[in-house]
């Protein structure tokens, strides 16, 4: 399998609790995120959302979608919300929220390996274009958000 470890960083011009609330909610992440083709609940979890279970399907900029599930492992309103992938991607992914005001710094981790046997395949080749991909739908969910929010991206990054 191949595996991936991403780390984006969005620096956003926005009160802490607007862009925490924009991103607990990921049943709504279609409306601004159009990478984000649909998000469908599973199992809504416990009254925190542990255990919520969704299942997602992207699309980036190149020819192919994936559709998998994360299950909330940790969702700390304001601070933390972790998730656990399962389907054609696995691994995890965890979005922290700093304030500092005016700009809201959100960091997300994502680490996972691929399961379709194509991609697995292609991993040694592709990887960059795989990691391109993934950049360019980080970049397109921050101006989402920022367009959601109706304020400014300030500053994102890649690593």
């Amino acid at each position: 399998m191949a595996e991936f470890r991403f780390i984006t960083i969005w620096r956003i011009e926005a009160p802490l609790a607007q862009v925490s609330d924009a991103i607990f909610c990921c049943s709504e992440w279609p409306t601004w995120w159009k990478n984000v083709e649909k998000v469908d609940e599973i199992n809504p979890g416990d009254p925190e959302g542990i255990g919520a279970l969704w299942r997602f399907t992207w699309k980036g900029h190149l020819p192919y979608r994936l559709t998998f599930n994360i299950c909330v492992l940790r969702a700390v309103p304001l601070q933390v919300l972790e998730g656990l992938a399962t389907g054609e991607l696995e691994g995890t992914g965890c979005w922290y929220f700093v304030d500092e005001s005016p700009v809201t710094v959100v960091r997300y981790e994502w680490r996972v390996r691929t399961t379709r046997t194509w991609m697995n395949l292609l991993g040694p080749v592709a990887r960059p274009l795989f990691t391109w991909n993934h950049n360019q739908v980080m970049r397109q969910g921050a101006e989402g958000l920022a367009v959601l929010l109706k304020t400014r991206l300030v500053g994102l990054t890649h690593s």
